[in-house]
């Protein structure tokens, strides 16, 4: 498994999204629903130095900044997974980037390339192995509403291996 630093929504951001998860579950979409968090992943990599927390905290106060979901957005072709794009502020990019200059030691081996500043697509997932034929109902509920405005209101680094969340 992976291991990561994410962005974590304020309440009723995250309870927005996870409707969209419990509305795409109903239709039989493999939504995210209950095996997750709502989040952005800032940094990705086979494993983060738990070290890295403190290093960490003075970004984590900077919060809440905001946040914008915006369009739904595919990954792949087939057996997609189904994302809402999540618009990228300035502040959003320069925190992106001061978590990878603050992370590039604790990175093991390194930092996966598509979570790199400037390889990097902020997203919320909210499905995965979306097929064709359910790609059309998926679009219908994780579309809408067109936009939500929130906020993000926490970082956390996420022990994939062990499934735990260490918020900062």
């Amino acid at each position: 498994m992976v291991h990561s630093i994410e962005l974590v929504f304020d309440h009723d951001t995250e309870a927005a999204i996870r409707r969209i998860w419990d509305e795409l579950a109903g239709a039989g979409i493999p939504s995210q629903a209950p095996v997750s968090r709502p989040h952005v992943t800032l940094a990705v990599a086979e494993s983060i130095v738990a070290d890295v927390d403190d290093l960490l905290r003075p970004v984590a106060a900077r919060l809440p900044i905001d946040a914008l979901v915006g369009a739904p957005l595919l990954f792949g072709r087939s057996s997609a997974v189904f994302a809402r794009l999540v618009v990228p502020s300035i502040e959003l990019l320069a925190l992106h980037a001061e978590v990878h200059r603050l992370c590039r030691p604790h990175l093991l081996p390194a930092a996966m390339p598509n979570s790199l500043p400037g390889q990097w697509t902020a997203h919320v997932t909210v499905a995965r192995r979306v097929g064709g034929a359910q790609l059309g109902r998926a679009l219908r509920i994780a579309g809408r509403p067109t936009q939500l405005q929130g906020s993000f209101a926490g970082l956390r680094r996420w022990d994939g291996n062990k499934r735990v969340e260490h918020l900062l």
